[in-house]
């Protein structure tokens, strides 16, 4: 049993479209796409020398037309909000047990967090505000 070459030129392009979601690198759906478009000319009876210039000049032409649009919009693509520990930072928090560089207790965004100052020469009494400077581990280093 022969398999026609458009066949093959289509499992190249499943093939390729595997490592596109794995890593997530967009090249290889332009060459997935190429794949396509040579399976697309084995199709209508075109030889192995024009399938594979086919898949050779889409997959380039998208490489070299997508990703530097996609390279713009990225670098256009405002700050990202910051999630999890990384939005805690620079937030304000109320002491409730002393804090200094030996630890403490904080309320920070509704839930008690061990903290110790960032200066250890420096503590802070039950009842003052204070700034989260960083988050180490699960402890929050006030200023």
């Amino acid at each position: 049993m022969d398999i026609d070459a458009w066949v093959w030129w289509l499992i190249g392009a499943v093939g390729l479209g595997i490592p596109l979601v794995l890593t997530a690198m967009p090249e290889f759906a332009m060459f997935s796409a190429g794949a396509v478009a040579a399976a697309v000319v084995a199709a209508l009876g075109g030889g192995s020398v024009a399938q594979v210039l086919v898949f050779a000049a889409v997959s380039v032409a998208l490489i070299a037309v997508v990703r530097p649009i996609a390279a713009r919009h990225r670098a256009q693509q405002g700050p990202r909000f910051a999630s999890g520990v990384d939005a805690l930072k620079g937030r304000q928090a109320v002491v409730v047990e002393r804090v200094d560089g030996n630890g403490g207790r904080i309320k920070l965004a509704g839930e008690v967090w061990s903290a110790r100052s960032f200066d250890a020469s420096m503590s802070y009494e039950q009842g003052q505000q204070v700034d989260v400077v960083e988050i180490d581990g699960a402890t929050a280093v006030v200023m």
